[in-house]
């Protein structure tokens, strides 16, 4: 699904999703025009028409980990920004509201990735914070530490 330089508005829901030892889940990506370019990124994804970034944090975490959550469960948004940045050919500028879920459970189920996910995600991990410190991989939102000692 080339989108061949078009510009795509967006506005996303990201799940910032911690277990008990306050570790963080990300998803191993990449950008199917450049799949050498690979990333960690927080759960979530795009709204669906109709849909609020609450409703679609509920059901991205769903669709990217298997774990359920009810509105009630999420809080936030913690934090609200605009991003810009290219993937398959094209170039996003997305509104993200970032909400935190907290799991005891932190067995991760992978299957109900979408077409486009199934192609450019590959692991699911829980990273701690002296992980993510001392890691050279790439991740989003760059800031990520900063958010977690905030929401902590």
């Amino acid at each position: 699904m080339t989108h061949d330089g078009a510009h795509i508005d967006r506005r996303a829901a990201r799940v910032i999703l911690l277990d008990p030892d306050g570790r963080v889940l990300m998803l191993h990506g990449w950008d199917p025009a450049r799949p050498s370019h690979t990333y960690w990124f927080t759960v979530g994804g795009g709204l669906e028409p109709g849909e609020t970034p609450l409703d679609a944090a509920v059901r991205e975490a769903f669709e990217e980990t298997g774990l359920r959550f009810s509105p009630a469960d999420l809080v936030g948004p913690v934090r609200i920004d605009m991003v810009s940045f290219p993937f398959d050919g094209a170039w996003f500028s997305q509104e993200q509201s970032f909400f935190v879920a907290r799991t005891i459970e932190t067995a991760v189920d992978l299957s109900r990735l979408n077409e486009v996910e199934q192609g450019c995600i590959d692991e699911a991990r829980w990273w701690s914070p002296d992980a993510l410190a001392s890691s050279d991989e790439h991740f989003y939102p760059p800031d990520l530490l900063a958010l977690l000692r905030e929401v902590a």
